[in-house]
């Protein structure tokens, strides 16, 4: 970065500190292309990392008072803010994760199978069970956890450590299956 460039962000930082919208507004149009680049690197997930540009900027809002030139560039303060808040979401994001371990709710497939909602009482349950039961391990939980915990194909991957792309084959495979399994009914 060139010296007149670093110069302009100090500037610009300053006038933050002091509250000063328009100021951030710059900052951020010079400086939103590297933070998201730095946090994409990190979260592999285009909206996790815009949603982490957003709380990196506002970080950097309620901390410019505490930016010291002397210390280092704008920039590079910047991106350790940003690279944080990248590393923070991620691991809010493992929390999720490991908090659903692979054994899942004993009385999910039950309720998955609900006779009230899917129809056919224990019978429907039973046969669920048993085809749910056919597929290794890993490709039911990660049926169970998109079905009926809601987690993206993203989280999913993390999860599992495998491309999300894996994931998404994974899963229809797992479906075909299933279907297959249960009488090709849809």
């Amino acid at each position: 970065m060139d010296v007149e460039r670093q110069q302009e962000l100090v500037a610009l930082v300053s006038r933050v500190a002091a509250g000063d919208r328009g100021a951030f507004r710059v900052l951020y149009e010079r400086t939103s292309a590297k933070l998201l680049a730095s946090i994409c690197r990190i979260l592999r997930d285009r909206a996790a990392a815009e949603d982490a540009v957003q709380e990196a900027y506002l970080k950097i809002w309620n901390r410019a008072g505490d930016f010291d030139n002397a210390l280092g560039s704008p920039i590079a303060w910047m991106t350790t803010i940003a690279r944080h808040t990248a590393i923070d979401a991620a691991r809010r994001g493992a929390e999720r994760v490991s908090a659903a371990s692979s054994d899942l709710a004993p009385d999910l497939i039950e309720r998955l199978a609900d006779p009230a909602t899917a129809g056919g009482g224990p019978a429907v349950t039973l046969r669920l069970t048993a085809c749910l039961d056919a597929l290794e391990t890993d490709r039911r939980t990660m049926v169970l956890l998109a079905y009926c915990a809601g987690w993206s194909r993203e989280e999913l991957a993390q999860r599992f450590d495998r491309p999300v792309a894996t994931v998404k084959t994974i899963i229809r495979r797992s479906l075909i299956a299933l279907k297959e399994c249960l009488g090709g009914s849809d």
